[in-house]
């Protein structure tokens, strides 16, 4: 995309759409828009003779606990017509749903049952929400950063009973060694330490 293009097409955009804020990246056009404002905007880009974003290349969910918005979902937009790509992000708590895509573009189905299952957003008015990578009764969301590494259920073939377990997860904490100091600190007076509960 020429260099100078982007900055006429993103003045243009201000003007058209509900937009809170524009960025370019990577010569890339980054759209943020409210969550509300999600379906009329991709509607637009999507119907509209400039901009012709027919293709969703894909819905990502990313999880920042930090943040007061923790979910930021993002969609990847294809213009074959005008050979270009657009991202348009929104961000929203655990609590705000989203309204789905899925009678814009078809190919939305499956992202947003990813995102559901992952992270836990909810996609509003959405055909079939139900989860797409985990097991029936997985509890919780994986891909969000508050759950733990290890899960809440372990599941492992008994050969006993000739069939799958399902367990709750127990961890020891017997020898195991906690070392709290960062080999990259350049503090010389702190020494290793080392705790062991034994």
């Amino acid at each position: 995309m020429n260099k100078r293009l982007p900055l006429k097409y993103v003045e243009a955009l201000k003007k058209l759409l509900p937009i809170k804020n524009i960025k370019i990246f990577n010569n890339e056009i980054v759209i943020i828009v409210k969550p509300q404002k999600i379906r009329p905007v991709l509607l637009f880009l999507k119907n509209h003779i400039n901009a012709q974003y027919k293709v969703l290349t894909s819905i990502s969910g990313v999880d920042y606990p930090e943040r007061k918005k923790r979910f930021e979902v993002a969609y990847e937009l294809l213009s074959v017509k005008y050979n270009t790509r657009l991202r348009v992000k929104t961000y929203l708590n655990e609590v705000t749903p989203i309204n789905s895509v899925v009678n814009i573009y078809s190919c939305a189905n499956w992202w947003e049952r990813e995102v559901w299952d992952m992270f836990g957003v909810f996609f509003f008015n959405h055909p079939d929400l139900r989860r797409i990578l985990t097991d029936y009764g997985f509890e919780g969301h994986p891909l969000r950063k508050d759950f733990p590494l290890t899960g809440y259920i372990e599941v492992r073939y008994d050969e006993l009973r000739k069939r799958i377990i399902y367990e709750p997860v127990k961890l020891s904490q017997e020898f195991r060694v906690f070392d709290f100091t960062s080999p990259w600190d350049n503090n010389n007076n702190r020494k290793l330490r080392s705790l062991s509960f034994l």
